[in-house]
């Protein structure tokens, strides 16, 4: 078993009502080098917290999460812990991670999908 560190990625479509959903995971073991985020977004779910939602650009911001965890764009020189804290900083747009939280797991990938599983969908 090794320690791992995960945050809730939620989408807060009008901040200024703090209303959000859960949209993905973001998941980091530095034992197992591992960093990755799963997202599902439910549009209905998001539609009904703001029906003119810009359900294109909250995907495309998704995906970036992703990419950021594999090293693109901007992140490509930073290690995977220096990654996962630049993605749970506190920021006010529509996606953020919510509280970092602590776990065990022998396999990160699968405690991700556990975690996608039990949180998000």
């Amino acid at each position: 078993m090794a320690p791992y560190e995960y945050a809730i990625i939620q989408a807060v479509p009008r901040i200024e009502r703090g209303e959000l959903i859960n949209v993905g995971v973001l998941l980091y073991c530095q034992r197992h080098e591992f960093l990755s985020a799963r997202t599902h977004l439910d549009e209905d779910r998001l539609r009904a917290l703001d029906p003119a939602a810009d359900v294109p650009a909250i995907r495309a911001a998704l995906e970036s999460w992703a990419r950021t965890c594999a090293g693109g764009g901007a992140s490509e020189q930073m290690r995977l812990g220096e990654r996962f804290r630049w993605l749970v900083a506190p920021r006010s747009t529509v996606l953020r991670a919510g509280p970092v939280h602590m776990g065990l797991a022998a396999d990160p990938a699968a405690e991700l999908e556990r975690l996608v599983d039990l949180l998000v969908r």
